[in-house]
C-alpha cells in the first residue's frame, strides 16, 4: 500500500483519537503517503499532524448529499491513484466519496448497511454494550476485520512551533511570565456536557482570589461566544476569547496555558494532545469511551446513576450530572495542579 486516503471524522476530538490510526499505519507500512479529506472547521488540525501529507477541506454540509460536489472532488481524487480509503464516519455518504473515486479498497466500519460502497467492512460494536474506547475503534481498521489489537496504542501528539506561540500571546497581549489558565466552556455536541457557566464564573472567582496574577480566558468558536459572554458578566477580569481566534491560535493558546478546564470537547482532546495540565468535566458523556489521552489530565466525573447518557439535552432536566460538579472542588485540583506547574 503506496497511498491511502482518510476520510476523517467531522469533530475535533474524533479526528484527534484517530491519529493513533495513522501512526499506526505508518509503522504497518511505512512507505506510504496519508492524505485526508476533513471538513474545513476540523482540517487545521489534520494538517498539525505529521503522518498527514496533504489535507483537502470541504465545505460539505451536516445533513446533506451535495452529490454534485462529491463527485468533483472524487474526480481530482481519481487522478492521484489511492490505493485505499478509510472511511472513519459511519454515515452511507461518506463513503460516496472514495466509491466515486474508484478507489480500491475502501475500509470502514458497517455503518448505514453501507454494502458495495464498503468492501472491508468492520462489524460494528455490539449494541448495549459498553462502547469501547473510541481511539481502539478507530484503530482497529489499521488490521484485517476481527483482529487483534496491540495492548499499548500510540496517542494523539500535537507539535507547534514555539516562536508561534509566542506571537499569539503576543497578538492577544497575554504574557509568559504569568500563569495562563484557559477556560473551554464549550461542548458543540450540546448543553448536556457544558458545566454550567456559572460554576465556570465561581471558579474563576476563586482563582482571582488564590492567584491574584493568573490571566484567565475562555476560548470557543463563534457559537460559544454567549456562553464566554455570560462568565465575563459575573468575573469582569476573564477576557472573553470565543470566536476571536483562528483554530490555530487557539491551540497555540492552549499550548501556553499553565491550566486548562475543559468540557468534553474538540479543545480538551487538544490540550491533551499538547500534553498540558488538563482538568476535563464530563457529564452525559463517558470518560471511559472518550478519555483525554494524557497522563497530565485529572477527570471529574461524578457518575451519577443517570449517567453516561449520551444525551445532548438532559432528559430529566437537572442536569445534576454537571451542576454537582461543583467549582470548590475543581478548583482545589486546579490550585494543586497551578502549584505543581510553578
Amino acid at each position: 500500500m503506496q497511498r491511502a486516503l482518510i476520510i476523517a471524522p467531522n469533530w475535533i476530538g474524533d479526528a484527534l483519537m484517530a491519529q493513533p490510526l495513522f501512526i499506526l499505519l505508518k509503522k504497518l507500512h511505512p512507505r506510504i503517503t496519508l492524505d485526508a479529506i476533513a471538513p474545513n472547521w476540523v482540517a487545521p488540525i489534520l494538517e498539525q499532524m505529521p503522518e498527514i501529507n496533504h489535507v483537502y477541506p470541504t465545505q460539505l454540509a451536516h445533513k446533506k448529499l451535495q452529490l454534485r460536489q462529491r463527485w468533483q472532488l472524487a474526480q481530482t481524487l481519481r487522478a492521484a491513484h489511492y490505493d485505499a480509503a478509510f472511511i472513519l464516519p459511519n454515515s452511507a455518504k461518506s463513503a460516496l466519496i472514495p466509491w466515486l473515486a474508484q478507489i480500491r479498497l475502501r475500509i470502514g466500519y458497517h455503518g448505514e448497511h453501507r454494502y458495495g460502497l464498503i468492501n472491508v467492512r468492520h462489524p460494528n460494536p455490539r449494541k448495549n454494550a459498553q462502547r469501547p474506547p473510541m481511539v481502539r475503534h478507530y484503530a482497529a481498521l489499521a488490521y484485517a476485520p476481527r483482529a487483534g489489537l496491540p495492548a499499548e496504542l500510540p496517542v494523539p501528539r500535537l507539535t507547534l512551533d514555539q516562536p508561534k506561540a509566542a506571537q499569539v500571546l503576543q497578538r492577544f497581549k497575554l504574557t509568559a511570565q504569568a500563569p495562563l489558565i484557559a477556560f473551554c466552556p464549550g461542548a458543540e455536541y450540546g448543553a448536556a456536557k457544558r458545566w454550567p457557566t456559572e460554576h465556570f464564573a465561581t471558579l474563576a472567582q476563586l482563582i482571582a482570589y488564590a492567584f491574584p496574577y493568573a490571566q484567565i480566558i475562555t476560548l470557543g468558536a463563534a457559537q460559544d461566544t454567549p456562553l464566554g459572554a455570560r462568565i465575563t458578566e459575573q468575573t469582569p477580569h476573564v477576557r472573553n476569547l470565543c470566536g476571536q481566534t483562528t483554530l490555530n491560535e487557539a491551540c497555540a493558546l492552549i499550548a501556553s496555558a499553565s491550566v486548562v478546564v475543559s468540557n468534553d470537547s474538540g479543545l480538551m482532546h487538544v490540550a491533551a494532545a499538547l500534553h498540558r495540565p488538563l482538568l476535563a468535566l464530563y457529564g452525559s458523556s463517558d470518560p471511559r469511551h472518550t478519555p483525554p489521552l494524557t497522563d497530565r489530565a485529572r477527570v471529574q466525573w461524578l457518575h451519577l446513576e443517570c449517567s453516561p447518557c449520551f444525551a445532548r439535552e438532559c432528559p430529566l432536566g437537572h442536569l445534576n450530572c454537571l451542576r454537582q460538579l461543583k467549582p470548590e472542588h475543581v478548583f482545589e485540583q486546579l490550585r494543586e495542579m497551578l502549584l505543581i506547574e510553578s
